[in-house]
């Protein structure tokens, strides 16, 4: 007897039942599937008995004359026969070919009428079995995780194997929701940390334009440091406002890829160039090791925002004045890239969340660093979504982010 699949409705994971209602480890489970095995023997016995006597009542009762003149005209003989004292008289003696064919074809109906009744009886107390079996289990389910219980406090003996996955699934549940809320408490106090950032630049560039407008004689001197200050400070608050943007298009995005074939050097190399403001502000400068002809399949448009994203937290964390390396290796059907700057060395506990949402390494919001702390995590998104992979490693003061992507129109198999 087979017990389906449950699947639970919270994770979609599949718990398969032991072949036997009462399967558990121990003599008390051995013992009832004996007396279950002994009470289906007894149930068939039983059965046999009861159709026999049924129809020995049918044929000697109830059909007494039709039987009997039915059985005389179709397995009977009747032949002449002189007794001792020469009186010619008739004897009935039956036909034993008939009559074997008979007793064949009544031992096959009998049979196989004993077998569909057991079968049919077998499979109606084997559903009710099961589904007080699935019954009683989904219950058990239901209680243990509605609750905060112990599994061998829900689950009896004989449901041990169920016992251990139920209790997995759930403590896999509250790492998954435990981790959601602590995204969402990073988003909102990142949220509440914009909203009061943006309250500074914009007091100083309404000051500083209040001032210029207040003091028409103002020193040409004095006049573009305020200038200078107020811009400096509206270009603060753009970035904060383009923040809560990237914020918001994370969340509402749908990421579709047009794939095509990419020339990886000319890109990187277009890349680089478009930085050089921010290289040059912060000292960096960028070796390309590249292959003129590498190439990679994907969707240019989001892979370049994958290689902005890391190239602009390399620049970020890196030391002043110090050179980042983007190099890449080709490897069959796939391509390596390492984004490597000379920083300082990430904890092996941040190293493993550098790809969260809504984490920044800057714990204190540090002007110079501190973004939305989402580019690492779309830079994951998208590059899984082409099928491939991303990695941090971090010792000694040199962090390398490595990017594994496909060459051609292929995705790595998970």
């Amino acid at each position: 007897m087979k017990i389906p699949n449950i699947s639970r409705r919270y994770g979609g994971v599949g718990i398969k039942l032991k072949d036997n209602i009462f399967a558990g480890q121990g003599e008390w489970g051995r013992r009832r599937r004996e007396w279950l095995r002994i009470g289906k023997m007894v149930f068939v016995a039983v059965i046999g008995v009861i159709l026999c006597f049924v129809l020995y009542d049918l044929v000697d009762r109830v059909w007494n004359g039709v039987f009997v003149d039915w059985f005389t005209d179709h397995y009977m003989v009747r032949y002449p026969k002189k007794d001792v004292d020469g009186v010619m008289h008739y004897v009935w003696q039956p036909a034993w070919p008939r009559v074997k064919r008979l007793l064949f074809r009544t031992l096959v109906t009998t049979v196989v009428a004993v077998t569909v009744i057991v079968y049919m009886s077998s499979k109606a107390y084997a559903q009710r079995q099961v589904e007080k079996c699935v019954t009683d289990l989904a219950e058990k389910i239901r209680r243990f995780m509605a609750t905060q219980r112990e599994a061998d406090e829900v689950f009896p003996k004989e449901y041990a194997e169920v016992s251990v996955r139920m209790a997995q699934i759930r403590a896999d549940m509250q790492k998954q929701e435990q981790a959601v809320r602590e995204e969402a408490a990073r988003k909102n106090d990142l949220i509440t940390y914009l909203a009061h950032d943006l309250k500074t630049p914009l007091t100083s560039v309404i000051g500083y334009l209040s001032l210029l407008e207040e003091a028409a004689d103002m020193p040409e001197p004095q006049k573009r440091r305020y200038m200078r200050v107020a811009l400096e400070k509206a270009l603060r608050l753009e970035k904060l406002t383009n923040e809560f943007f990237e914020i918001t298009r994370y969340n509402l995005q749908q990421m579709a890829l047009e794939r095509e074939k990419i020339n990886l050097h000319f890109m990187l190399m277009q890349m680089t160039d478009e930085f050089y403001p921010l290289l040059q502000a912060h000292g960096n400068t960028v070796r390309l090791e590249t292959a003129e002809n590498a190439t990679v399949y994907g969707d240019p448009e989001k892979l370049a925002r994958v290689f902005q994203n890391i190239l602009k937290n390399a620049i970020a964390y890196s030391y002043e004045n110090t050179e980042i390396v983007i190099r890449a290796e080709e490897d069959g059907e796939w391509i390596r890239l390492y984004f490597q700057n000379h920083g300082k060395t990430i904890p092996k506990a941040k190293l493993d969340l550098v790809f969260d949402k809504f984490f920044r390494l800057d714990e204190a919001r540090a002007t110079a660093t501190g973004g939305a702390g989402l580019g690492l995590a779309i830079a994951k998104d998208i590059v899984t979504l082409h099928g491939g992979r991303i990695m941090a490693e971090s010792e000694k003061e040199i962090t390398a982010f490595v990017v594994e992507l496909p060459v051609e129109g292929k995705e790595k198999a998970e």
